[in-house]
């Protein structure tokens, strides 16, 4: 979630983070909380900037507003224009979504003591960069550094829990020169996408690998996540709930198929999709995990908005598949603990399939194996690419401007925390993929300008305006060796 609170309103803003907190949020904590028992042994990672926000002064009263005064005026006056429009069975799909929805979350949000981050953390255990930048696009190591450590410092301070040094790459985006930087910060673990250089379903995908800097490598299995997340994936199922399809107020009464939404067919499919899930990876690990340690390790990792926000049913997905392991047998294990269990494979031992002879694979170098990502054609294009390449060089050049401020001694933390805002890389993905553009924009041209003005003022300008974010950002890393 990009740092929204308090940057916008309807259309574009922070009511994608209280319809994330109503979708996703609360209902995922629900399920955790009944799951606490350990038959659920799930990785969860809180990115920092959605922690920023969830402790932002003000949040709960202006969450509950939303809901009171927004949403149950937009629910009611849909409702009231199907009626009107001879479309009754729409209309009271509305009325059953404000009652399950948004009513049950204000009634869940006061049982959590409206403290969703203290809810959330004795189930965290990962954490991320301060802002979610794409840490193979920043132009110095100093910076990759500054994002690192801050997005660390901002998870031992908010969470009691140990940290066991799990570390989310922002959107899966690796780079061999990033181990080194890692490992000094911390980091034991974290997650890579290998399927540029071994293909979706290769048995290469199933065993975790061991840097030459000590980090820990698990490669993430493209050929299950993409049951869920890919454009012909389970929530495009015709049972679904048609996120894109719209009232006038962004409800969404209609399925895929185009009828009116019924939940009870509708969490039916969710059911038998997650059966489906759990066939696969059981044939999945039969196959290709055999005379593997442990018989094998299938990573299937998920944005956590798109259970329940995105795709609405996907909680009810979650929760069957996992009754569904434990009925057939398919173990679920943090990957925490996943470290201690399945010995990795040391980079420079990784084999790669050979390919055929017109298409041989090239020799394995490991530190010259190129940038990788979960974005489109598994590379760094999405936030590198013609559309948005103006974006990362003015982005980089913000990066070297900042890093000799800093240098010379007048770059205070809000310039460095302007620069970790310009840095996320949620704006390049929207510019990219045409969602929100002018909001990315706007929100990209105004981080530039309240940085070049925090480097005018120097040290000591304000970081009001900055409202939560990156507040454990410290300056004086930019200058550690």
């Amino acid at each position: 979630m990009p740092y929204v609170e308090s940057f916008g309103t309807w259309p574009f803003g922070e009511e994608w983070l209280w319809e994330a907190a109503c979708g996703c949020y609360l209902p995922l904590l629900d399920l955790l909380d009944l799951l606490d028992s350990g038959d659920a042994p799930l990785t969860l990672s809180l990115t920092p900037v959605l922690c920023d926000q969830l402790a932002a002064p003000g949040l709960s009263e202006r969450f509950r507003r939303f809901i009171d005064e927004t949403r149950r005026f937009t629910h009611a006056e849909d409702a009231r224009g199907l009626r009107a429009g001879d479309h009754p069975d729409l209309a009271a799909e509305l009325e059953r979504a404000w009652k399950a929805d948004y009513e049950h979350a204000l009634e869940r949000f006061a049982a959590h003591c409206d403290d969703l981050l203290g809810a959330f953390a004795r189930h965290v255990s990962w954490t991320s960069s301060a802002t979610h930048a794409v840490l193979p696009l920043l132009a110095t190591d100093a910076c990759t550094h500054l994002q690192v450590q801050a997005g660390i410092a901002s998870h031992t301070a908010r969470f009691d829990r140990a940290w066991r040094g799990g570390f989310w790459l922002p959107e899966c985006a690796h780079a061999p020169h990033l181990e080194p930087i890692l490992a000094a910060a911390g980091v034991r673990a974290t997650c890579v996408e290998l399927t540029r250089r071994v293909g979706s379903g290769a048995r290469e995908n199933l065993r975790p690998l061991l840097s030459e800097s000590g980090v820990v490598l698990f490669p993430i299995d493209r050929s299950l996540i993409s049951l869920v997340w890919s454009d012909t994936g389970y929530p495009a199922d015709d049972a679904y709930r048609d996120y894109h399809r719209h009232t006038v107020h962004h409800h969404n009464p209609w399925t895929n198929g185009g009828g009116c939404y019924d939940q009870e067919l509708a969490c039916a499919r969710a059911s038998s999709h997650a059966t489906d899930f759990v066939d696969r990876a059981l044939e999945r690990l039969a196959r290709e995990g055999a005379g593997l340690p442990g018989g094998g390790l299938a990573v299937c990792a998920l944005d956590t908005e798109l259970l329940g926000h995105w795709w609405y049913e996907g909680l009810t997905w979650l929760k069957a598949l996992i009754r569904e392991c434990a009925a057939k047998g398919l173990e679920l294990v943090r990957l925490d603990d996943a470290q201690e269990r399945f010995e990795p494979l040391p980079v420079s031992e990784l084999r790669l399939p050979s390919g055929d002879r017109a298409h041989p694979q090239p020799p394995w170098e490991w530190a010259q194996s190129p940038p990788s990502s979960w974005g489109r054609h598994n590379d760094l294009c999405t936030w590198s690419g013609p559309a948005v390449a103006e974006l990362a060089f003015a982005a980089r050049a913000a990066e070297l401007q900042t890093l000799a401020a800093a240098v010379s001694g007048t770059a205070g933390p809000a310039a460095v925390r302007e620069l970790l805002a310009l840095q996320a890389s949620d704006w390049a993905f929207m510019v990219s993929r045409e969602l929100a553009v002018p909001y990315a924009e706007e929100r990209l041209a105004g981080h530039r300008a309240a940085l070049e003005r925090a480097l005018a003022e120097g040290p000591d300008a304000s970081v009001e305006g900055l409202r939560n974010l990156a507040a454990n950002a410290d300056p004086a890393v930019l200058l550690r060796p």
